[in-house]
């Protein structure tokens, strides 16, 4: 089953070039076929990043520009229009994978039941920061939750012929696919091994810029597909519980943190009820753009999931 590769992307000329290195030096059981970079109206160096500097490479690296910006879903559609493989892999452009993570994220494929796998993001930001803690603290929530009942993000994996093209108003991809996915009768698999590099906001404006257009975009898929993702679903104070360490910093910056998480959905929600703002062109939070190499390459080994999370 060949694995085709999308980075939908937009200014990514600090991240572009890191990225397609450590996708080109993935070693994969099963062969991956394509790289496609999708580059939605960038006016930065990113196109002449790809163009310039990945010309000739095994696998090839393809470079689809829209000349302005239609939202990420429309960068979507238009990277399954043109791939070839059997297995889309969609990666952020302001990402980096570990070396084995896509052999990790595509493995569960050989179940037939199998219809999307989700990595295991970790952030770089510094957690002796506010923000950083912020950030670190939503993550691991994140990779709590996800052990538990899958929310796969940042970087996923399905199967081509399960899905045509997603609805150009939606903010959330990820959770739109798990939607389609899940009614079609698949399983979710979050496989924690699957390392993905990222970096979160590093000041409250940014942070409220993801977190409200998330919050948004999964109302609006609650609305028009009935489907609630499990950060809906499940206790988020329960989550709390179990990740809480009785430190004068987390004593400190975790009840702000809770603070600008429920800021971040109240927003969300005044945007989809009264606003009825979808976010699928959204604001973009110019701090998370940049993975500084010297930091990725102090966090490149991956770490152990928590006992009884099970394996990829």
């Amino acid at each position: 089953m060949p694995i085709s590769i999308g980075i939908c992307c937009y200014n990514e000329e600090k991240n572009i070039g890191q990225l397609l290195e450590a996708l080109l030096a993935q070693q994969t059981t099963m062969p991956i076929g394509e790289i496609v970079v999708v580059s939605s109206g960038s006016t930065d160096r990113t196109d002449n990043i790809v163009e310039g500097k990945f010309p000739g490479t095994t696998p090839p690296v393809t470079l689809l520009r829209q000349k302005r910006r239609e939202g990420k879903a429309s960068a979507i559609n238009l990277f399954l229009s043109h791939m070839n493989g059997d297995i889309a892999v969609l990666e952020s452009g302001d990402t980096v994978p570990a070396p084995e993570t896509i052999e990790y994220l595509t493995r569960p494929f050989a179940d037939p039941k199998t219809g999307m796998t989700g990595a295991h993001p970790v952030p770089v930001n510094d957690p002796s920061t506010f923000m950083g803690f912020t950030v670190h603290l939503l993550w691991r929530l994140h990779h709590r939750l996800a052990l538990k009942k899958p929310k796969l993000g940042e970087l996923v994996a399905f199967r081509r012929n399960l899905i045509d093209e997603i609805p150009v108003d939606t903010a959330v991809d990820e959770a739109f696919i798990e939607a389609l996915l899940r009614q079609k009768g698949y399983d979710l698999k979050y496989v924690p091994d699957a390392i993905v590099y990222n970096r979160g906001p590093e000041n409250v404006s940014d942070f409220l810029k993801q977190r409200r257009r998330i919050f948004a975009g999964h109302l609006h898929l609650l609305q028009t597909k009935g489907y609630a993702p499990s950060s809906m679903q499940m206790s988020i104070v329960k989550l709390l519980a179990e990740d809480f360490e009785l430190t004068p910093r987390s004593l400190l910056y975790t009840p702000a943190a809770i603070f600008l998480e429920l800021l971040g959905r109240l927003l969300g929600s005044y945007d989809f009820f009264i606003r009825n703002e979808r976010h699928n062109i959204w604001h973009i939070a110019t701090t998370t753009k940049e993975i500084p190499a010297g930091e990725l390459g102090s966090r490149i080994s991956v770490p152990d999931p928590p006992a009884g999370s099970g394996r990829g």
